[in-house]
């Protein structure tokens, strides 16, 4: 086997064992830790972009990378799978783990034990949940993500964090437990966890279990449409966010996508339009609980007095716009979607970063009051004394974070020039060129719908943060702007950077989102690569058989 052979276990791999490797040090090297996560996220960002080449083609449009675990075969092993679609979600998550990093290195990463190892751990979970191509490994990458991000929650524990930390344990055990139950039917009625030869057996089941298996698949699909954050099963969502500390909650912005990714991925392998009596199973109900998650993620941006729940809400919103894109269907629409997805969870990470900054200059409560003042009428009736302070210079460090606040804004809410709007108008066009009659749509008005509410939710994002930034940034005076380090603002403006250059790029990137949407919609490469994968052969005992 050559280098290129290990790249698509290594974005697990490598974190798993520096994170078990920093347990030997005590959590005062705290410098020489954050350097060695550090090097680690660059390491797994060169192992993405090299899995991003890779599943390019080079000139071959069904390459997908296998690799057997144990060098088993695929009917009796564990595989891992690597195709476009996967290869874009682990470059997302290399971005992520490294900016948030730099950015925790500053004053978090030492407020409590083991962040280090937590936060490598975290992300080989989210790079397993990626790139499994097994259902119970799946469980096993989960129950890692979820088990580091409890202990991520709780890092500088206070009491908002402690109880909101208690809820999220709860809830997510209860997602688990779900999560085995769907798994253990779907086991009794095909005899496999492969998704690909899921997708060759399901529509082989027999009519007396076909019953059986969709139960299975719903069970399954409510435990992950819980870390999607689909309305109503969302509720958890905004205090634990708000809770995190600023660097955790970034990384946690690509947790709700993992659900997504998921459901996204099976309802296409296995649940697909042509895989039989199944096909499409619980699409138009993706489709109503994405325009849901819409509207009451809309109405909590608009009632959130602070800029840290205002951005837990933001994620709600992207998620629904996610599952309606899911629910809608179409390569078109799922091409802008995988657009938006990465875009907005760049966006959303540097938001919750930035809101900590904002907030290290603002008196406790400001928010509050400002939205009270509002609400009541109140004007600011401070008379200057004499006109020479009018048009006193807003210092710098505020020039710097209220120019990042727009230009989040603008890519949350999906405004141009920025790529959110490019994704916005993507997925409109491909809903409105999608034929209401077709398949994904049947019933009438949904598609509509769904273009209503894509672009009201914008706007009500917009509205939102507009009066975030209004009271924030008009109300801050100068002797409170906040002390920022070189390793807080640098994160930021890379995240930042990076929506900038997928609207340079736009597209480029359009036409590798593309070419992931089809393999996804098309899933026959996918399941070609996997079943006719061979383990490799032990040196002088010649071929397996």
């Amino acid at each position: 086997m050559t280098p290129l052979d290990h790249a698509v276990i290594l974005p697990i791999l490598l974190p798993l064992a520096v994170g078990a490797f920093l347990l030997l040090f005590k959590d005062q090297h705290k410098i020489a830790k954050a350097i060695a996560v550090a090097t680690t996220m660059v390491a797994l960002l060169g192992i993405a972009i090299a899995l991003l080449v890779l599943t390019s083609g080079l000139g071959d449009d069904t390459w997908v990378g296998v690799y057997h675990l144990g060098n088993w075969s695929p009917i009796f092993g564990i595989v891992l799978v690597a195709d476009r679609a996967a290869a874009i979600m682990v470059t997302l998550t290399a971005v992520l783990g490294l900016t948030a990093m730099s950015f925790a290195s500053a004053r978090w990463n030492g407020a409590g034990p083991h962040f280090h190892t937590l936060f490598l751990f975290l992300v080989a979970g989210v790079n397993g949940a990626f790139l499994t191509g097994d259902l119970f490994n799946l469980f096993v990458f989960f129950e890692i993500m979820l088990a580091a991000s409890y202990g991520l929650l709780l890092h500088a524990s206070t009491v908002a964090k402690v109880r909101s930390g208690l809820h999220y344990i709860a809830i997510n055990l209860v997602a688990s437990s779900v999560f085995l139950v769907g798994v253990s039917l779907i086991y009794g009625v095909t005899g496999t966890l492969n998704m690909a030869e899921l997708a060759m057996r399901v529509p082989e089941v027999s009519d007396a279990d076909r019953m059986l298996l969709e139960i299975g698949a719903a069970v399954l699909g409510i435990a992950f449409l819980v870390k999607a954050g689909m309305w109503p099963l969302c509720f958890w969502l905004p205090s634990t966010y708000t809770a995190a500390v600023s660097p955790v909650a970034a990384i946690f912005a690509i947790l709700s996508k993992v659900g997504i990714y998921i459901i996204w991925r099976l309802s296409l392998l296995v649940f697909g339009l042509d895989t039989g009596p199944s096909g499409g199973l619980a699409q138009n109900w993706l489709l109503i609980g994405g325009l849901a998650t819409l509207i009451f993620g809309s109405v909590g941006v608009l009632a959130s007095q602070g800029l840290a729940r205002l951005t837990s809400y933001a994620v709600i919103v992207s998620s629904g716009t996610m599952l309606t894109a899911i629910g809608i269907g179409g390569v078109e629409v799922a091409a802008g979607a995988f657009y938006y997805m990465v875009g907005s969870t760049l966006a959303l990470a540097a938001l919750f970063m930035l809101v900590e900054l904002i907030e290290r200059g603002r008196m406790a409560g400001a928010d509050v009051l400002a939205v009270t003042m509002e609400a009541f009428g109140f004007e600011d009736e401070d008379v200057l004394p004499d006109e020479e302070e009018v048009g006193i210079p807003i210092p710098g460090k505020l020039a710097i974070l209220g120019i990042s606040f727009i230009a989040c804004a603008l890519l949350i809410a999906g405004m141009p020039p920025f790529s959110g709007f490019i994704a916005k108008f993507a997925i409109l066009a491909g809903i409105i060129g999608v034929d209401a009659g077709t398949p994904g749509t049947q019933f009438a008005g949904a598609d509509w719908a769904a273009v209503t509410l894509l672009i009201a939710s914008g706007l009500a994002v917009l509205i939102a943060m507009l009066r975030g930034g209004i009271n924030t940034f008009w109300a801050t005076r100068e002797d409170m702007a906040p002390a920022i380090g070189i390793v807080e603002i640098v994160p930021i403006t890379v995240l930042i950077g990076a929506c900038l250059a997928l609207t340079i790029f736009a597209g480029p990137s359009m036409t590798y989102f593309e070419a992931a949407a089809a393999e996804l919609h098309n899933p026959v490469a996918y399941v070609d690569g996997v079943m006719t994968s061979q383990p490799v052969p032990y040196p002088g005992r010649g071929e397996l058989p």
